[in-house]
Order: structure tokens, then C-alpha cells, then sequence
């Protein structure tokens, strides 16, 4: 049976089994042609990008594709963080924020950027073995809007929607999980690290002084 889990401007969540499908849908407003073609290209470049993630961090690992609109990957079981993430003790919650930002140093030393980062495209899977549960793999997901780049302005984009995600949606504890999770994030390259925070920095200036 097919279950229908989210469906959005840009593409149907569906739940088969244990695979999560994810249908690009056409737009309207564009060629048919032309719309197929960037449906296909879009396709591709997310397959291409979340298998070249997987060899570094936990993401679902997506099937071969076979159709130009559809990307076949297995479920992760866990907790979405943007609802339980406040739910947890403080300690896990900055055990989370530091992996995540180790993951995410990870993926822009390769270049790749995310492109949405927010606790909702963020899936905590517990340990097996810990009875307190503080340990376990955060797994990304949705790289929908996910490319290869090695801008400091890139990365420092994917940085920015973290941090606004995290007083948005945490904000009762935000300060304490950016701390964390620049800490993480620090922890894989300091110099490369400092570079793209200096540039999120500018960007946030750039925000501020725009109106």
C-alpha cells in the first residue's frame, strides 16, 4: 500500500513499505518539454548529490534511478527534530547540535551545500545499545535544493537557515544549541571553519542593513 506523506510545491512524499518515493511534479507554467527536461536534471543532480553524502554522513542512500522524475530511498525510523529536539534533556540536545555540525563541516569540505538545512529536514535515529539514548546518528535529508559548490557564501547560506531555524523553532534554548553545533563544526577544519562563519557573519549584515 501507498501512503501519501507530504505533498508540496515541488514534489509528492509517498511511503511504500519501508521506501520513501519521492514524485517531482510538473509545473504548469513551463513548456512541457522544458519542464520534463529540469524535472530530469533536478532529479539526477539530487541522486548524484545524496549518494555522494551517504559515503560521508548518514543520509538515505537512494536506489539507482530508473525514472527521471522519482527517487526511490529507504525510510529512517527516528524522531524529526524539529518536533522533539525541545523534548529532550539539554545534554542530548547538545550532543545532537555538536554532531550535526561535525556532519555539516563534513559536507561543505566536499563541497556539497544543502540548501534548506532546518531541524525539519533533520532525522535523529537513537542507539540501540545506550539505555539513556544520548547517543544515535542524525541523518540529513531532502536535498532537493542541495548543489555542489565551494563558495564560503554557500556554506555559509546553509549555516544562516540553520541559525534562524534553531530561534525560530528553539528558540527557548537556541544560543546554547549554536554554540554546540559551531563547536562541531569547527572540529573538522578550524581554518576553513573560520571562513565561512566570517562569511555567514557578512551575510547577516548584509540582511540587516538591506531595509
Amino acid at each position: 500500500m501507498t501512503n501519501i506523506i507530504s505533498a508540496g510545491a515541488e514534489a509528492i512524499i509517498k511511503r511504500e513499505g519501508n521506501t520513501i518515493i519521492k514524485e517531482r511534479v510538473p509545473k504548469s507554467y513551463r513548456h512541457p518539454i522544458l519542464d520534463k527536461q529540469i524535472i530530469k536534471k533536478r532529479t539526477k543532480s539530487e541522486t548524484k548529490i545524496l549518494k555522494k553524502a551517504a559515503e560521508i554522513i548518514s543520509v538515505p542512500i537512494p536506489q539507482d534511478q530508473e525514472e527521471d522524475n522519482i527517487i526511490k530511498m529507504p525510510e529512517i525510523k527516528g524522531d524529526k527534530l524539529a518536533l522533539t529536539l525541545d523534548t529532550y534533556p539539554e545534554e542530548k540536545q547538545k550532543a545532537i547540535m555538536l554532531q550535526i555540525g561535525e556532519s555539516l563541516s563534513k559536507l561543505h569540505n566536499e563541497d556539497i551545500i544543502h540548501g534548506d538545512l532546518t531541524t525539519s529536514n533533520m532525522i535523529f535515529v537513537p542507539s540501540t545499545v545506550d539505555s539513556q539514548q544520548f547517543t544515535g546518528k542524525v541523518f540529513f535529508i531532502d536535498f532537493g535544493l542541495g548543489f555542489l559548490n565551494g563558495k564560503y557564501e554557500d556554506k555559509g547560506v546553509d549555516i544562516h537557515l540553520l541559525k534562524q531555524a534553531l530561534e525560530a523553532k528553539h528558540f527557548k534554548n537556541w544560543e546554547v544549541l549554536l554554540a554546540e553545533f559551531e563547536k562541531g563544526y569547527k572540529s573538522i577544519n578550524p581554518a576553513e571553519a573560520q571562513k565561512v562563519f566570517d562569511k555567514m557573519k557578512a551575510i547577516e549584515k548584509r540582511g540587516r542593513y538591506k531595509h
